[in-house]
């Protein structure tokens, strides 16, 4: 048992899908596996571990942003000795070639967080995808004709940002869309030596202005979903 997690030793699995959500974590454990229990309730950061199509996988939420991210991949790192973390998450386009249910797979993660400050002072450090897991998920959307994108992502502090127009340097750059968490996950990756990939879902797009609705999100999340339960 860690500070947040309360689950036993051996009740979370080696792979885990990390939501922010606590209720998508919940809707992908109940759509998705066999056999699930509810291992976490602490905070409301609900996580469960199941089987899909017979390998025991774990569903974790970590909340919004990276300081609630980090608390938690610390934690199935250290305490639960987690391998392999696959973020399922939506994301704002920075493209205007990226529609509503696009899927991107996130190669490397740019930050406006000081978070990695701390540690490379004066220097840069960049969180990048794990090659094996990042492969793996190409293969599959090539084998199931599924579409992706993949690229440089922006993990952003600010979600309400004042500027409307601050999106468009990183867009002149190529990054492809914005969250808050994949650089906070890749970093914690590389330090303890374990895999990471995220994948995100276009729910809405700083170019157009264009939002899903609850039920598209839904429709869209199942095949980022499917796409995560496959290659873990």
């Amino acid at each position: 048992m860690s500070v947040h997690i309360e689950a036993k030793k051996g009740d979370i699995a080696p792979s885990v899908l990390m939501p922010g959500d606590p209720m998508r974590a919940k809707w992908i454990a109940e759509t998705f596996l066999d056999n699930c229990i509810c291992y976490n309730k602490v905070r409301g950061m609900l996580g469960y571990t199941g089987t899909f199509k017979g390998k025991t996988v774990s569903v974790q939420g970590g909340g919004m942003g990276i300081p609630s991210t980090m608390i938690y991949c610390h934690e199935l790192i250290k305490e639960y000795g987690v391998k392999s973390i696959i973020r399922v998450g939506s994301a704002g386009a920075y493209q205007d070639d990226l529609d509503l249910g696009s899927l991107v797979l996130a190669m490397a993660a740019s930050t406006d967080s000081s978070f990695n400050a701390s540690q490379f002072q004066n220097t840069s450090f960049a969180p990048t995808a794990n090659f094996q897991l990042f492969m793996k998920a190409v293969r599959y959307a090539e084998e199931q004709g599924v579409p992706i994108t993949a690229g440089n992502v922006l993990s952003s502090d600010t979600f309400y940002n004042d500027n409307v127009e601050a999106y468009k340097r990183w867009a002149a750059y190529g990054v492809l869309c914005v969250e808050m968490e994949t650089a906070a996950i890749y970093t914690m990756a590389a330090k303890f030596g374990i895999e990471a990939l995220s994948l995100l879902t276009i729910s809405d797009s700083l170019v157009t202005g264009e939002r899903m609705d609850h039920k598209a999100r839904e429709s869209s999340f199942v095949q980022m979903a499917k796409m995560a339960l496959d290659i873990v």
